[in-house]
C-alpha cells in the first residue's frame, strides 16, 4: 500500500510521471549529493586546500560508490537531514580511513543537501521546458489549422458571441511562451551552488573560498550565488510558483476541454477516453480530469513552499524539511499534466456541426451585441440596448430575436450580416493563426 497516488503501482501510472519521479528518488538523491562530494574534494585538492592524493581518491570514489538509502535511514532520522549519514557512509564505503577523512572538508550538510538538490532540479527543468515548448508547438498548429471552424465563445458559463475554434486554442497556448521565458529567466536564480558552511559565513572552507566556490560551479555546471541562500529561500520557491502557473494554463486547457465534452453531441472529440463499468455510451475525458485536479494539488503545495521561504535565523530545519515535502509532488504532478494534455492536445478534434447546432439553439440571441451596435447607428445606445434586451426576453423555441427585431426595428439593417456567425468574428481568425505565425 502507499501513500500517495505518484508512488503508488496501481494509480502512478495516471497522476504521475516516471521521467520526474526518477530524479526525486532516494538513488537520483544519493547521486547528486556524491557529484557534490565529488566535486568539493576535486576543488579542494586542487587549491592545495587537502592533499591532492586524497582529493582524486575521493572524487574517484564518487562515481563509484554504491550507497544503500536503508542503511542510511536511521541516521537521517537522528539528524533530520541525509546529510551526516551520506558523509558516515560514504567514508565508510571508501574503505581508506587516511583518504576519507578529507571527504567533505568543511561543509555542511545544507551545502551537500542544497547543491544536490539543485543539480535534479536542473535536470526536472530542462525535461518541462521541453514539454512546454512542444505542447506550444502543437497548439500552435491545432489552431492555425481549426481557424475557421466556427463556435459559440463562452463567458460565464454562457453563451456569448461567435468565435473559432482556433481562437480557442490560441488561448490556451498563449501563456506557454511566457512560460518558456520566465523559466530561462529563473534558471540563474535556481541553479546555484551552495557552498556556505555551518552558518552561511564559510568559515571552515579556508581562504581562497570564492575560488573554491567559483570551480565547484563550475563542474557541476551551476552558477556561484551573491550571497548564501542557507536562509533565503526564494530561488527554490520561484520555480515551485513557475510550476503552478504552467499547471494554472494546462488547468485552464482541460477545464475547457471538459465544458466542450458537455454538450450532445459534443463540440470535441478526443482521441482517447475512459469507459464506464456500468453504461457503455460514456466515453469519460479522464485526461482532463486528471490534469485538473493535479493541477488543483499543485496550486495548493505551492503554498507550502511560499511558507517555507520564512526561515528563522541563518538554517531552519522545519521550513527547509516543507521544500522536501512539497517539492517531488510538484514537480511529478506538472509533468503528468503536461503529459495528459499533450495526450489531449494530439488527439482532440472539433465537432463542426455540434458548433453550429450549439449556435443555432439560442435562437439569435448570441448575435444581441452585434445588432445592439448595429442600431446605436440610429438611435441612442441606451435605447439600442433596451430594445435588444426586450426582444431576447420575447425569444423563444418558435419566435428567433431576428424575427422579433425585423417585425420591430424602426431602420431596416443587413440582418443577413448580423445573423451570420462567420461575419462576426472580429479577431478571432487572426488571432488563432497568429502562434503559428509567431513560431515561423
Amino acid at each position: 500500500m502507499s501513500f500517495t497516488p505518484f508512488d503508488s503501482p496501481l494509480y502512478r501510472e495516471l497522476t504521475s510521471d516516471a521521467e520526474l519521479a526518477v530524479l526525486f528518488s532516494d538513488t537520483a538523491e544519493i547521486r547528486a549529493m556524491l557529484l557534490f562530494e565529488g566535486a568539493l574534494a576535486d576543488a579542494q585538492g586542487k587549491l592545495g586546500i587537502i592533499p591532492l592524493e586524497s582529493a582524486l581518491f575521493i572524487a574517484r570514489s564518487a562515481r563509484e560508490v554504491q550507497l544503500d538509502p536503508s542503511a542510511m535511514a536511521r541516521g537521517v532520522a537522528s539528524a533530520g537531514v541525509a546529510g551526516p549519514a551520506l558523509v558516515a557512509a560514504f567514508r565508510k564505503e571508501m574503505k581508506a580511513p587516511d583518504h576519507a577523512r578529507w571527504a567533505h572538508h568543511g561543509a555542511s550538510s545544507q551545502d551537500l543537501v542544497d547543491t544536490g538538490l539543485i543539480i535534479r532540479l536542473r535536470r526536472t527543468a530542462d525535461i518541462l521546458g521541453a514539454r512546454v515548448e512542444a505542447l506550444a508547438s502543437t497548439l500552435a498548429t491545432l489552431a492555425d489549422k481549426h481557424a475557421q471552424v466556427v463556435m459559440a465563445a463562452r463567458t460565464r458559463h454562457q453563451i456569448a458571441t461567435p468565435t473559432t475554434f482556433g481562437a480557442r486554442v490560441a488561448t490556451w497556448h498563449a501563456a506557454l511562451p511566457r512560460h518558456l521565458d520566465r523559466l530561462a529567466e529563473l534558471r540563474p536564480r535556481l541553479q546555484r551552488v551552495s557552498l556556505s558552511g555551518a552558518s552561511g559565513t564559510s568559515a571552515a572552507l579556508g581562504s581562497d573560498t570564492v575560488k573554491l566556490e567559483e570551480m565547484l560551479a563550475e563542474a557541476l555546471g551551476l552558477s556561484t550565488p551573491d550571497h548564501s541562500w542557507n536562509a533565503t529561500r526564494d530561488g527554490v520557491a520561484e520555480f515551485a510558483c513557475w510550476l503552478a502557473l504552467v499547471a494554472g494554463t494546462l488547468g485552464k486547457i482541460a477545464t475547457d476541454v471538459l465544458q466542450l465534452v458537455q454538450t450532445h453531441p459534443a463540440e470535441v472529440t478526443l482521441s482517447t477516453a475512459g469507459g464506464s463499468s456500468t453504461m457503455p455510451h460514456k466515453a469519460n475525458p479522464v485526461a482532463a480530469e486528471t490534469t485538473v485536479a493535479l493541477c488543483r494539488h499543485v496550486a495548493t503545495l505551492t503554498s507550502s513552499m511560499l511558507h517555507s521561504q520564512m526561515t528563522e535565523g541563518d538554517r531552519d530545519g522545519a521550513a527547509w524539511a516543507q521544500e522536501w515535502l512539497a517539492l517531488p509532488q510538484l514537480a511529478c504532478a506538472t509533468g503528468a499534466a503536461l503529459r495528459h494534455v499533450q495526450n489531449i492536445a494530439d488527439g482532440i478534434a472539433p465537432n463542426p456541426d455540434a458548433m453550429r447546432a450549439a449556435i443555432d439553439a439560442t435562437n439569435g440571441t448570441m448575435f444581441a451585441e452585434p445588432v445592439t451596435f448595429a442600431l446605436s447607428a440610429h438611435m441612442p445606445r441606451p435605447d439600442a440596448a433596451a430594445m435588444v434586451k426586450d426582444a431576447c426576453t420575447r425569444t423563444n423555441a418558435t419566435t428567433s430575436l431576428r424575427a422579433i427585431l425585423q417585425a420591430e426595428s424602426p431602420v431596416q439593417l443587413d440582418w443577413d450580416n448580423l445573423f451570420d456567425p462567420t461575419q462576426q468574428l472580429g479577431r478571432a481568425v487572426e488571432l488563432a493563426c497568429a502562434p503559428l505565425q509567431a513560431a515561423k
